[in-house]
């Protein structure tokens, strides 16, 4: 959906002055779930949500010393140098087309999908669509938040561990449900992450069609197993499905040599939240007779950022089952709104 109301700009005008996390590791998720409601008409509801999430927001965290193209190595995955990214990327985005920026970051950045919880990936996501959007104007603010989505990134960027190779699983929805469970399923994500030791293997895409084939594939399985696995941990969960899910919209911005290595890299992404998260047992669930706009709506009125985004992954899918699963969210994520 194009927005000809302006509110999208507004809103991320309003929120580029804020950090991308709060309490020194909590995600800002304003510019993800502002971008979810506008996509699905709820325009005229963006400011007030972001009236009662401002509380939330941080000021932007003080720059130290600018990161350059030339030397940029020793900064990345400093989180103290997340407005020093963003000011690079900016700088990169007003000197050059931002797809050739894009496309020749994905690949330093790929390996740290998992860095921040997946949440730059995801404001990545979500930033890029917006630039792809049909009859959309490739605006100074939409540009300004793919600045703001990759510095951030590059501050969180963490490569997972290294991950020995388990058996071959015959589909996305068997690998997921062979993906063994870390030994200690406390704490934060970060001291879960660290446990990781082993994922099946799948998604070897032997070129960029069977890619997105894949990677549409995985997203479907991981919406999907959030109706019956989502009670594990009802906001970390969700990432399985929102994190590959922005990379296969990511997909069309980039040349198609970068999208195999990009299936890896998602795969990567929700084994490691399902391993963290993921509940012993499945839990029963309901199906739902609403039809997606009316799944939206509800997402929109209960308010939950994690909710929306997920909601908005899930009409990307579309069948009743993924519908099931948002409404599952919705039950089981307390609203705030």
């Amino acid at each position: 959906m194009t927005d000809t109301t302006g509110t999208l700009d507004e809103a991320l005008e309003r929120l580029h002055t804020s950090g991308p996390e709060r309490n020194g590791w909590l995600s800002n998720h304003a510019p993800m779930a502002v971008e979810a409601l506008v996509r699905h008409g709820r325009a005229p509801a963006v400011h007030r949500w972001l009236d009662h999430y401002a509380p939330k927001l941080e000021e932007l965290p003080p720059p130290h010393l600018p990161v350059t193209a030339d030397v940029w190595r020793e900064s990345l995955g400093d989180p103290a140098r997340s407005t020093d990214w963003t000011r690079f990327f900016a700088r990169e985005l007003a000197d050059r087309p931002w797809r050739s920026v894009l496309a020749e970051w994905w690949p330093r950045l790929l390996p740290g999908i998992a860095g921040g919880a997946t949440h730059p990936v995801i404001r990545t996501g979500h930033a890029v669509r917006t630039l792809l959007t049909p009859g959309a104007e490739e605006t100074a603010p939409r540009r300004a938040e793919l600045a703001h989505a990759l510095g951030y990134w590059a501050a969180r960027h963490q490569p997972l561990p290294p991950l020995a190779p388990l058996a071959v699983a015959p589909s996305a929805a068997a690998a997921l449900d062979a993906v063994p469970p870390v030994p200690e399923q406390d704490g934060g994500i970060r001291a879960r992450l660290a446990q990781l030791s082993a994922f099946p293997v799948w998604g070897e895409a032997p070129d960029p069609d069977a890619a997105k084939e894949l990677l549409t594939e995985l997203v479907t399985a991981a919406t999907h197993r959030y109706a019956s696995h989502g009670h594990g941990e009802p906001i970390m969960l969700v990432h399985a499905a929102t994190a590959p899910n922005a990379v296969l919209r990511i997909l069309p911005a980039l040349p198609r040599e970068l999208w195999a290595p990009s299936v890896a890299a998602a795969w990567a992404a929700a084994a490691a939240v399902t391993a963290a998260y993921t509940p012993r047992e499945a839990a029963p669930y309901a199906q739902t007779g609403l039809t997606a706009e009316e799944v939206f709506e509800r997402a929109a009125a209960h308010g939950d950022d994690h909710t929306i985004k997920f909601t908005d992954t899930a009409l990307d899918v579309g069948d009743p089952l993924a519908l099931a699963a948002a409404v599952r969210s919705i039950d089981l994520n307390p609203p705030v709104l």
